[in-house]
């Protein structure tokens, strides 16, 4: 996986066969036996969930799309059915989904969905080639599934870096028996783009891919890139002589919250919703209304330091699964996670403010309650240098914590790499799209696992695990996506309880499309 070309050739050969359908066909002879996603144990784990006999069916069209990002800026992009974010997917816990996905890509592209944070099936899970083979342009796949957990999540592809295109859209799944109380409702995607700007995220990935090699050693003085293997991960510019284009890679970018490097993407835009801070998306509402936010980060390589000018914040939620109630100024929001937040408005125009970490600059919105005048697009309120919350200091909510039990296996997951070469990996091994049950993390149903992510890298890395939910510590929140530290370790565990092959990685998208990915696979 060295290259986009390298997968989008594997992937455009692959069909659109069935789920599972590459799962038993690339293991060595030392591989273990491993479950297929679609075998008769993902079967069975499937009937035990809920479900209330409702189906919603919908097409999920993949296309071309020019998108207007407001200002008068538009953008030539891929997204789904022309909209950005994509049309929202609203269900009620234990509904099923039949979400056709229409592929009309151009380029003969390959693509899939991934429905992020979902406890699903197996075969549904939308990662190519491990759990169904890559849809082809042109082609269909219905995708469905019972989703059985309430939250507040969101679907995007898992090929190559698509979803730092347009191709990403909310997924909540409503309580029946919702315990909040709330007058209104507001779901905030925040994005940093670059998308048909400054050019695409596959130009992106291979300027990348080229890592700081070629760059003069007077280019990289007091640089920090990557592990104390590969050495030299961001700080000044390099001189016009290095001979190497920096037309996306990000420079200087620091954030002592993130432990120092903060990303390595240029972005002309942050987005909330679409929008840029000159022409916002403007929540309207009445004074003294109480409403709950939903927050979703689905950029590429940028977390966000969220705040309500003039207001706290409330969470009461992480990765869809209930916090104890903790009341903050600002949230810190890696790739991948998502907050719920309750907020009582005041009376006038507040901006809601997205600071890129580390990066100097900043999306917005606006919440409009009553005459004034709005804000400035670079302002930045007071709460974003307030109280800040970061997952490590939450707690899960007494009816989700997993109940206290050892590990019935450890695993020392290394996250290793550097910006020398652009090395991301597991364990010190790249995926390889070729063998995808390679170097697999075995489990087996009904353990208690304990991963302990140990950060050997300069960077940050928000580690997603796919069809599972872990608690960070022995009593941290449940989440799926977690941002561990550069030079630390973060101890997770969970219950296996969803048979299948499941894709733990980072969830930069240029650091999962390098290698950062792994295999956590159930044994037969």
């Amino acid at each position: 996986m060295k290259s986009m070309n390298r997968r989008s050739a594997l992937l455009a050969g692959l069909g659109v066969a069935g789920a599972g359908a590459l799962a038993a066909c690339s293991g060595s002879s030392s591989t273990p036996a491993l479950i297929g996603p679609s075998g008769s144990a993902v079967a069975a784990a499937d009937k035990k969930r809920t479900r209330t006999g409702k189906t919603h069916e919908l097409t999920v069209t993949a296309s071309r799309a020019m998108v207007d990002l407001g200002a008068g800026i538009t953008a030539r992009t891929w997204a789904f059915s022309g909209r950005l974010p994509g049309r929202e997917v609203r269900v009620s816990a234990g509904d099923t989904l039949a979400a056709t996905l229409s592929n009309q890509l151009p380029n003969r592209a390959t693509t899939s969905i991934h429905w992020h944070g979902i406890a699903l099936r197996n075969d549904m899970d939308g990662v190519p080639p491990a759990t169904q083979s890559a849809v082809r342009a042109g082609r269909n796949f219905t995708y469905r599934f019972t989703a059985d957990t309430p939250g507040t999540y969101f679907l995007h592809p898992h090929v190559g870096a698509q979803l730092d295109r347009g191709l990403y859209a909310p997924l909540i799944v409503e309580d029946p028996r919702e315990p909040l109380s709330y007058d209104e409702e507001w779901v905030i995607v925040l994005d940093d783009w670059l998308d048909g700007v400054t050019g695409t995220p596959d130009e992106a990935f291979a300027e990348l891919g080229h890592g700081m090699g070629g760059m003069h050693m007077g280019d990289m003085a007091g640089m920090d890139m990557g592990s104390g293997t590969d050495a030299p991960s961001s700080s000044p510019s390099p001189s016009s002589g290095s001979g190497m284009s920096m037309k996306f890679m990000l420079m200087g970018a620091r954030s002592p919250l993130l432990g120092g490097d903060a990303g390595d993407v240029k972005y002309p835009h942050h987005l909330i919703n679409g929008r840029v801070p000159a022409d916002p998306e403007v929540f309207r509402a009445k004074p003294g209304k109480r409403v709950r936010l939903r927050l979703i980060n689905a950029g590429g390589d940028t977390a966000y330091r969220v705040a309500l000018g003039g207001h706290q914040l409330t969470l009461t939620h992480s990765d869809g699964f209930p916090i104890r109630h903790q009341q903050v100024d600002t949230v810190l929001i890696g790739m991948g996670e998502r907050y719920d937040a309750l907020v009582t408005l005041g009376d006038g125009v507040f901006p809601l403010v997205a600071l890129a970490e580390g990066k100097n600059a900043t999306g917005m919105a606006l919440v409009r309650t009553g005459s004034g005048d709005p804000p400035n697009p670079t302002t930045r309120p007071r709460e974003l240098d307030g109280k800040i919350t970061t997952a490590s200091q939450l707690r899960a909510a007494d009816d989700v914590r997993l109940a206290s039990k050892k590990a019935d296996q450890v695993h020392r997951t290394e996250l290793t790499g550097g910006m020398m070469t652009y090395n991301w990996a597991v364990n010190g091994k790249r995926f390889d799209m070729n063998n995808p049950t390679a170097n697999p993390i075995t489990v087996e149903e009904g353990q208690r696992v304990r991963l302990d992510f140990v950060n050997t890298t300069t960077m940050w890395h928000p580690m997603h695990l796919h069809g599972h939910t872990y608690q960070l510590g022995s009593d941290g929140p449940r989440k799926d996506t977690a941002i561990v530290l550069p030079k630390r370790t973060s101890s997770v565990f969970f219950d296996a309880d969803n048979p299948g092959q499941w894709m733990l990685h980072c969830h930069n998208a240029y650091h999962g499309e390098a290698g950062m990915m792994a295999l956590v696979g159930y044994q037969g």
